[in-house]
């Protein structure tokens, strides 16, 4: 029988992908999709004519309910614009690392260090794609209506019971519980991420036990028993990013899905070091070199816009050590390479 989830996302199978900004794609939001379970692609860092492009090209690979993520809270205070002052300051942090791949000192964006939030959702509207989630807040009152008259399901996230209460009360149709044994960024939104780290055994069953809001658990989940756990605990569906992350048909670089499959996976650790918001991934240098530079570096976006050019120059030169290299605590269970064995992996026993 169907989980009321499922019934909700209209998913054969009660497995979600997680969506992740910079390694999705259409072939692996489509594969998952018309697989039965629901494919998801992060758009937080694309335009909105970009956005517009991709949902275009995932309907029609295929005709199954799929997901768009965006970011609600798109930069962090002081994280709007700089100064010509403030950035010369704080390109001086970077200028060590830009040297060491040969990179000149970048002009400042024209417009802004990321998409606008509000310029991003009009598309979802105007799109309507089957499902959008959203991270790091809210969306207005007026968009979730906009969102329940266009038959658009909506998926908040919460790393607190707070959060999911405050989801609750906006009237979202499902409530994602992101424990912070996940991979990449902690959507928190109510207090800082660092007091919001409740683990995945505990938050989708204290949440579940408050609110009448569907509740999936996400975090630490990367195999067939991992979703049947969540299910045996009350769950409606489970979502899985590191082991969908690590398959062949995501964005992932090479250097991302090789640390996922040695050594390296066997450990991970929350940072600011990658965006500048608290993250889950495998130690490297980046690591290291950014959280000496702690209390001195940007806010979010700025700093992630600065290490993009690093990421990208290290990505060229094949440098693992200056790449984002996310992952969840349960990165060592990743085994498959392709997505359709993993779902087969996980809907075997289900």
């Amino acid at each position: 029988m169907k989980t009321p989830v499922q019934n909700l996302l209209g998913l054969d199978w009660p497995v979600i992908q997680g969506p992740f900004g910079g390694g999705s794609t259409v072939k692996l939001t489509a594969l998952v999709s018309n697989l039965g379970g629901l494919g998801s692609f992060g758009a937080y860092m694309m335009t909105p004519d970009a956005i517009a492009s991709t949902i275009a090209e995932i309907k029609a690979a295929t005709s199954k309910p799929f997901n768009i993520n965006l970011w609600v809270s798109d930069h962090d205070p002081g994280g709007l614009k700089l100064s010509p002052e403030e950035f010369d300051q704080a390109f001086a942090l970077y200028e060590p690392f830009y040297k060491q791949f040969g990179l000149d000192k970048p002009a400042p964006p024209k417009a802004s260090y990321h998409p606008r939030f509000e310029d991003q959702v009009e598309v979802i509207l105007e799109t309507r794609p089957p499902v959008f989630s959203f991270v790091f807040g809210i969306p207005s009152t007026s968009i979730l209506s906009e969102c329940r008259t266009r038959g658009i399901v909506t998926v908040g996230a919460a790393t607190t019971l707070p959060e999911a209460e405050a989801l609750d009360t906006a009237g979202v149709d499902c409530i994602i519980a992101s424990g912070f044994e996940a991979a990449g960024h902690r959507p928190s939104f109510l207090a800082r991420a660092e007091d919001s780290l409740m683990g995945t055994m505990a938050l989708p069953r204290v949440v579940a036990s408050k609110i009448n809001t569907p509740v999936i658990p996400a975090g630490g989940i990367a195999d067939g028993e991992g979703v049947r756990a969540a299910l045996q605990l009350g769950a409606g569906a489970a979502q899985i990013g590191t082991a969908f992350f690590a398959c062949e048909e995501s964005g992932a670089s090479e250097l991302q899905r090789a640390a996922l499959f040695d050594q390296r996976a066997r450990t991970s650790k929350l940072t600011r070091a990658f965006s500048g918001r608290l993250a889950r991934g495998i130690p490297n240098r980046t690591m290291l070199e950014m959280e000496k530079l702690q209390g001195r570096l940007p806010p979010f976006p700025v700093h992630s816009w600065f290490m993009a050019k690093i990421r990208a120059a290290a990505l060229t030169a094949g440098d693992p050590d200056w790449v984002s290299l996310y992952g969840g605590q349960a990165a060592a269970l990743v085994k498959h390479r392709a997505a359709a064995d993993l779902m087969k992996n996980i809907t075997g026993g289900l």
